[in-house]
C-alpha cells in the first residue's frame, strides 16, 4: 500500500499507509454487534434473503456515509468537536463555529457512552478469556457462571485491566498504538474465528445452521421487519456515529481515495460478520439449542456446547480471545473520539485526555456492572443518543457544510471526479435514512 505522501498536520500523528488506515477502521468497526447479532438476524429475517437488503445497505452507508465522516475529519484536521465547527462556521463564521462545537458534544457523548458500556462487556470477555483458559468456566454451568461475572461489582478486576489496556495503546499515539495494534488484532481476530468456523463444520447436525443461515426465505423481503433490521445491522455495523470515524480520517493522508478506503472497511465488516455466523450457528444446531443472540449466545450457549464437544476448552479459548481482540479494537476508537476532541477543545496533553477519559469511564462503568444496568445504560446510548448523532453528522455534512465543498475533499486521492450518482445518494437517500434510523429504532426499541 502507499506511504503517505507528506506528514499529517495533526500533533497525534498519522496513519502511515492507506493499509494502517483500512485495518484500523475495521477495527473499529468489527464488534459485539458483529458476533452476537449479525447470525441470529441473518437466519431469522430470511436466512440469504436478508443479505439482499443488508448488502445494499452496507454498500450505501459505506460508500457515501463513512466516506463522508473520513473526509470531514481529513478537512477539519481534528476530530468530532472541530469537524462540526468546521461545517458551521462554513455558513456563518462569526457564531456558526460555536453553535457546530455545541452540538458536537451529542455525538462525543455518544461515544464516551458506548465506551462505558463496552468496556463493562469486555470485561466479562476478559473474565471468560481466563475462565477458558483455567478451564473454569467449563466446570461451572454456564447460567452461573455468567451471573457471578454479571452481578454487582462482579467482573472488577478484569473491567480494570480492559481499561487499562485501552489506555495504554491510545496513549502511544496513532501510527506507534492504534495502528500497530490493530494490524496485529484484526488479522489474528479473521484467523481465529477462521479455525473455529472451519472446526465447526465438521460437527454432525451442523448442516442445520447452515440451512438456518443460507436457505432464502425469500417471503421475508415482503416483510418491513427484515428491511428495518437489515438497514440498522449495517448502519450500526460500521460505526457511522457522527463521531469515531471522523477522528480516523483526521489522521487520513490526502493522498487516500476515502471513498474506496471506506468500500474497503465495509466488505471486511461484513466478511466478520458473516465469518462470526459460519462459527457461532452451526455449532448451536449441532447441538439441538435454540437459536439467540445478545450476551447470552456468548457467555451461557456457547460456553455450554464448547463443555460437551472434543477439545471444547482450546476452541473456547480460541473464541473469547477472537471476541475480545474485535472488541478491544472498537473500544480504542471510542476512546480515541473523546481523547482527541478533548485536545483540540481544551488544550490537554494528550496523556491527561488518556488519563482522564480511562478515569471516567472506569468510575462510572463499575457502578454499571450488573448486566440490567448495563443493558439499560446501552439501550438509552444506542437508541438515543448515537442516532440523533448520526442524523447531526450526515445533515452537518451534507447540508451545512454542503456537498459541494464535501465532494472536493472526496475526491483528494481520486484519479477521477466522483459519479453524480454519489451526490444524489448522499443527499437523497444517505440523510434522510439516517433520520428513519433515529425514528425507527425509538419504535422497535432499538434495531442496531
Amino acid at each position: 500500500m502507499e506511504k503517505n505522501s507528506h506528514t499529517s498536520l495533526h500533533r497525534n500523528g498519522a496513519f502511515s499507509s492507506s493499509f494502517g488506515f483500512i485495518i484500523s477502521c475495521v477495527g473499529s468497526a468489527v464488534g459485539l454487534g458483529n458476533i452476537w447479532m449479525f447470525p441470529y438476524r441473518l437466519g431469522q429475517y430470511g436466512g440469504a434473503a436478508f443479505l439482499i437488503p443488508y448488502f445494499l445497505f452496507i454498500f450505501l452507508f459505506g460508500w457515501v456515509g463513512l466516506s463522508a465522516e473520513f473526509a470531514v475529519g481529513r478537512l477539519a484536521r481534528t476530530g468530532t468537536l472541530g469537524a462540526y465547527r468546521c461545517c458551521f462556521a462554513s455558513i456563518d463564521k462569526k457564531h456558526g463555529g460555536r453553535v457546530g462545537e455545541i452540538l458536537g458534544w451529542i455525538p462525543l457523548l455518544g461515544s464516551l457512552g458506548i465506551a462505558i458500556g463496552y468496556a463493562v462487556i469486555l470485561g466479562w470477555v476478559f473474565r471468560a478469556c481466563w475462565g477458558s483458559v483455567t478451564g473454569e468456566m467449563l466446570r461451572t454451568d454456564a447460567q452461573t457462571y455468567f451471573s457471578q461475572a454479571t452481578g454487582e461489582f462482579g467482573s472488577v478486576p478484569w473491567h480494570i485491566l480492559v481499561v487499562v489496556l485501552v489506555c495504554a495503546v491510545v496513549f502511544t499515539g496513532v501510527s506507534k498504538g492504534i495502528e500497530k495494534v490493530s494490524k496485529v488484532l484484526m488479522p489474528l481476530f479473521f484467523v481465529l474465528f477462521l479455525l473455529v468456523a472451519v472446526w465447526v463444520a465438521f460437527l454432525p447436525g451442523a448442516s442445520a445452521g447452515y440451512e438456518f443461515l443460507f436457505v432464502p426465505k425469500w417471503e421475508a423481503l415482503l416483510k418491513a421487519d427484515t428491511w428495518v433490521m437489515a438497514m440498522g445491522q449495517a448502519f450500526f455495523s460500521l460505526s457511522i456515529t457522527g463521531s469515531g470515524m471522523i477522528v480516523y480520517g483526521a489522521y487520513l493522508d490526502k493522498s487516500v481515495n476515502t471513498p474506496a478506503a471506506s468500500l474497503r472497511t465495509a466488505l471486511f465488516d461484513t466478511l466478520a460478520a458473516i465469518l462470526s455466523a459460519l462459527a457461532i450457528m452451526p455449532a448451536v444446531f449441532a447441538f439441538n439449542i435454540a437459536p439467540t443472540s445478545g450476551p447470552s449466545l456468548l457467555f451461557i450457549t456457547l460456553p455450554g456446547i464448547f463443555r460437551e464437544i472434543p477439545f471444547g476448552r482450546v476452541f473456547a479459548v480460541f473464541f473469547f480471545i477472537s471476541v475480545a481482540f474485535a472488541g478491544i479494537t472498537s473500544l480504542i476508537n471510542m476512546f480515541e473520539a473523546v481523547i482527541e476532541s478533548w485536545q483540540n477543545r481544551f488544550h490537554m496533553r494528550r496523556k491527561i485526555a488518556v488519563a482522564l477519559c480511562g478515569v471516567i469511564t472506569l468510575v462510572v462503568g463499575i457502578f454499571l456492572e450488573a448486566e440490567p444496568k448495563v443493558g439499560s445504560w446501552l439501550d438509552f446510548v444506542s437508541i438515543v443518543v448515537v442516532p440523533i448523532g448520526a442524523v447531526l453528522g450526515a445533515i452537518s455534512i451534507y447540508y451545512i457544510l454542503g456537498y459541494r465543498r464535501i465532494r472536493q475533499e472526496l475526491e483528494e486521492g481520486r484519479d477521477r471526479p466522483l459519479s453524480h450518482a454519489f451526490g444524489f445518494a448522499a443527499r437523497f437517500l444517505y440523510v434522510p435514512l439516517t433520520i428513519l434510523v433515529l425514528i425507527l429504532g425509538f419504535c422497535y426499541r432499538g434495531i442496531g
